[in-house]
């Protein structure tokens, strides 16, 4: 039987295969770097159309906010392959537009340059305790209602957990597993990693949910709580900033993270063994998650394999490439990872 070494190494040659067919039969796939420009041109006329749709033409906010969280979706793929510096590399101003871009319409997430760090360090390192991308969206944690309620949040996320991560992140400094550089690194993430755009806008989220709670308490019972009279000036002349941004990408990030986290397996993960990184998640409950992370869980796997591949081919070449990982012994819809707090091993 051939050791998890060489099977992850047939599962790269067998879907690097599958890649190099479908772009020998499609040439097109070839220019890469317009194809990239392209879905974010469009992607983003699809956004600024919600907000015409809602701003000039009274497009209910509901359908607006489900739009706009599909089409950033698509904008979370373009960052992700940004990040791998899969488009313009050679051509680093059109590389920087585009990562600005996908972060402007995006506001609640990480600078993505910041991000970067944390995002190849999670390739090197998927499934321990120095994993921060995916820990900081609640891999690993046990499931409930604070891993639910904090799930969208990424600032909420580490609100809650500072008082457990650092004194961790000080131990692995100690052990070796991070360098001050690395530690300096994540300082930098912690402290500049939502600003000018994420901090301000989820003290906004936040007030508005709070002064709509209020209004509505009042409106039902009948003015029982003190209220300013700013109130309504106030959630009349935020809402369209809420509508627009913040509740398409919180619906967006939960849907997301709610997958990120639990296909990653953590904690009992053996170091560079992909074969215990990720599961596929194609069940038919996932399929609203689905909708608003661009199909993440189904061909997510198939990028820790294969890293060196557009978001778009992987979804060109899923059905494909998904057989291979599950020949090879990828699992499948694996549900007891909510009740094992991520954990691999099934027993033990």
């Amino acid at each position: 039987m051939a050791s998890d070494t060489e099977k992850i190494r047939l599962v790269f040659k067998e879907i690097q295969q599958i890649s190099r067919e479908f772009k020998s039969r499609y040439p097109v796939f070839v220019h890469q770097d317009a194809i990239g420009m392209g879905i974010f041109l469009f992607s983003v006329m699809m956004i600024l159309l919600g907000f015409a749709g809602y701003l000039n033409y009274g497009v209910h906010a509901g359908w607006v906010i489900l739009w706009i969280a599909f089409w950033t979706s698509l904008l979370h793929e373009l960052e992700h392959d940004l990040i791998h510096y899969l488009y313009f590399k050679k051509i680093p101003f059109l590389h920087n537009f585009m990562m600005l871009g996908v972060w402007v319409f995006r506001p609640l997430t990480v600078n993505p340059w910041f991000r970067r760090y944390l995002h190849l360090h999670h390739h090197k390192y998927s499934g321990l305790p120095s994993d921060l991308e995916e820990r900081g969206v609640t891999n690993g944690e046990k499931f409930g209602l604070l891993r639910l309620f904090i799930l969208p949040d990424l600032i909420l996320s580490f609100v809650f957990r500072a008082f457990k991560l650092y004194p961790e992140i000080r131990k692995m400094e100690k052990e070796g597993r991070f360098t001050k550089e690395e530690v300096k690194n994540l300082y930098r993430v912690g402290l500049l990693g939502f600003l000018p755009f994420g901090i301000p806008l989820h003290l906004m989220w936040y007030s508005f949910a709070l002064l709509s709670l209020l209004s509505g308490i009042n409106q039902f019972y009948g003015n029982i709580l003190p209220q300013p009279e700013w109130t309504q000036e106030y959630l009349s002349a935020i809402t369209p900033i809420i509508v627009l941004l913040v509740a398409p990408n919180l619906l967006r990030q939960f849907s997301l993270h709610f997958i990120t986290s639990n296909i990653h397996y953590y904690g009992d993960v053996e170091k560079g063994n992909i074969f215990q990184q990720t599961q596929i998640l194609n069940t038919w409950w996932a399929i609203p998650f689905h909708l608003f992370c661009f199909n993440f869980g189904v061909t997510h796997a198939i990028h820790h394999f294969f890293v060196q591949e557009t978001f778009y081919i992987r979804q060109l070449t899923a059905a494909k490439a998904v057989a291979v990982l599950v020949k090879y012994g990828v699992r499948t819809n694996d549900t007891g990872t909510f009740s094992r707090a991520n954990r691999y091993h099934i027993s033990g």
